[in-house]
């Protein structure tokens, strides 16, 4: 653990910080817009137009910058902290820099876009919707430029790795670096997608596109996403929870086998967000559900081994009895205030793992297909753990490069507390309504409680109105965070800056197969191409029409309207 005490490198802080601040502020549009759509879907406004938008202009910015800029940016951004931290390897800065510049530049091409309503396609941005092509090449550069910031840490570690022969990389690097072999996984699709499909359409060079195929691709990269999201909070989890509860992780190899297996299972089993589309046979669709299946081995794994270690952490504060060691567990404790973030995180994602077998099921599938289960389940996922440890994290990282600390305050410990009762709430709501068919969206809009609009059903009125108390909870908790946040960017400088926990463990195992990548990144390889060779050749050779390019903002197709 020698390493911790090394600071952060001096000139790596500002790009640190910009990478924080940059999508903080994109975060304040990305909640005003949620929770425009709670009031809308509740009939609390009657106008499909906030601040000049469409609705569906708000609903593309909501998931673009909640679910891919500021993940991406947070992501990069704790890559940096860590890999420079617990190597003490100097990252080198125009390389650093360059990645930033990359991504900064591709988020406001893709914003400008978005806001001129050029570009409203949602966060899936799947064909007809057409978006202009500054668009995606906004996308792209965003993407090149965490790529590049991957590929500085890379050096870092072997350089590392050279002078520290015979040691443990550090269990957080490796969890970073297995973050970003997924990511890197997950992109390659989506650029394919992007390059070679998307933009030339959109530029006019073809007159249509293959709709399933860019579908396929999509989703390729799509469920590999929610691992990007979720192994920063997973790292948080194994390397800082462990510290901030008062005791040691478990397993130190148990931390080393979750990473790298889902090197290997994040990626191909993009297909069961494919259920009903046709043109891709039912052997594939049953391969890709095997596999989701698994991917809930390493997720088991972890469930057995924090709670291990929060119980070590409970009974070394003092807890008695079968449960009372989790009584002693520091919730309110100011000074351990991550671990009230870390410890809401797993609680709601408990119920987001649990309702994902029901999107993973073939059969089940059916039944809650485009309603709002579907927004519920994935609300519990990224708004749960992942959004909450990045909360967390964004408060520390921005308080040590910024040489301050986070305030010491119940306002800080009651931003987790209230998002988790607002997340739960209006994913309740939104569960319930799915389940009575309630759509996750419509061509008409989402007004469900006005009883002269066409989409009005009695009985989606108390499912409706419980999503929108979920909604506004949710919304008061990101307002005090916004308060705390931006009391730390204001604050003063002080000699002792907040410190990253990072855990000792109380089995430090060595097994020599989870301490090297390689094997792993050349399975996680293998993996993709045995498992989507098939599919991408049907989708390919199918004879789905191509499609042509249509706006939401228009009552008829971009091109081919006369076709």
């Amino acid at each position: 653990m020698e390493a911790i005490q090394n600071k952060v490198q001096e000139n790596l802080r500002r790009p640190i910080k910009v990478l924080l601040l940059f999508p903080m502020i994109l975060l304040v549009v990305g909640i005003y817009h949620g929770l425009m759509q709670v009031l809308y879907r509740a009939g609390i406004i009657q106008s499909a137009s906030f601040l000049g938008l469409g609705y569906y202009q708000g609903l593309t910015l909501h998931g673009v910058i909640n679910a891919i800029l500021l993940t991406t940016f947070f992501a990069v951004a704790y890559g940096h902290f860590i890999v420079s931290k617990l190597t003490g390897q100097i990252l080198e800065i125009g390389w650093v820099w360059a990645s930033t510049i990359f991504m900064l530049l591709g988020s406001i091409l893709a914003a400008i876009t978005i806001l001129g309503g050029q570009s409203t396609v949602l966060y899936t941005f799947y064909p007809p919707l057409m978006a202009h092509p500054l668009f995606y090449i906004g996308l792209t550069l965003a993407v090149v430029g965490s790529w590049i910031a991957f590929f500085v840490w890379i050096g870092a570690y072997l350089a590392w790795r050279k002078d520290n022969q015979g040691k443990k990389t550090p269990l957080a690097v490796v969890g970073v670096l297995s973050t970003f072999f997924i990511w890197l996984l997950a992109t390659l699709p989506v650029a394919f997608e992007i390059l070679f499909l998307l933009l030339p359409w959109s530029l006019g060079l073809t007159e249509g596109v293959n709709a399933l195929l860019a579908r396929t691709l999509f989703w390729f990269f799509g469920h590999p996403l929610v691992y990007f999201w979720l192994l920063p909070a997973y790292t948080m989890y194994y390397t800082s929870l462990p510290k901030v509860a008062g005791g040691k992780l478990y397993s130190d190899f148990a931390g080393r086998f979750v990473f790298l297996t889902f090197c290997v299972l994040s990626a191909p089993l993009g297909l069961h967000h494919q259920f009903a589309d046709g043109g891709i046979s039912v052997e594939w669709k049953g391969l890709h559900t095997v596999l989701t299946s698994l991917v809930a081995i390493p997720s088991i794994m972890t469930a057995f081994t924090i709670a291990a270690s929060l119980e070590y952490a409970g009974r070394k504060r003092g807890g008695k009895g079968l449960f009372g060691w989790w009584k002693s567990l520091p919730f309110w404790d100011q000074e351990r205030w991550l671990f009230s973030y870390l410890i809401c995180g797993l609680f709601i994602f408990i119920f987001g793992g649990a309702t994902g077998v029901v999107n993973a099921s073939y059969n089940l599938n059916n039944v809650v297909h485009n309603t709002a289960w579907v927004p519920a389940h994935f609300h519990l996922t990224v708004a749960g753990p992942v959004f909450l440890a990045i909360l967390g994290m964004s408060l520390l990282m921005m308080a040590n490069c910024s040489q301050k600390r986070v305030p010491r305050s119940n306002l800080v410990l009651w931003v987790p507390y209230l998002w988790t009762i607002g997340v739960c709430t209006m994913s309740s709501g939104l569960f319930f309504g799915g389940l009575k068919g309630e759509p996750r969206r419509t061509n008409l809009g989402l007004t469900y409680l006005n009883k002269s609009s066409e989409l009005y059903h009695a009985d989606w009125v108390p499912s409706t109105l419980l999503a929108m108390v979920g909604g506004i909870i949710m919304t008061i908790s990101m307002l005090i965070f916004f308060y705390v946040f931006l009391k730390i960017v204001l604050a003063q400088e002080v000699t002792e800056e907040e410190p990253l926990p990072i855990s000792d463990c109380y089995h430090d195992e060595q097994v020599g197969f989870v301490l090297n990548f390689r094997p792993w990144v050349i399975a996680g390889f293998v993996a993709v191409v045995l498992a989507y060779y098939g599919p991408i050749k049907e989708v390919v050779n199918s004879n789905n029409p191509e499609a042509k390019g249509y706006s939401p903002n228009s009552p008829i197709p971009v091109r081919g309207a006369n076709e």
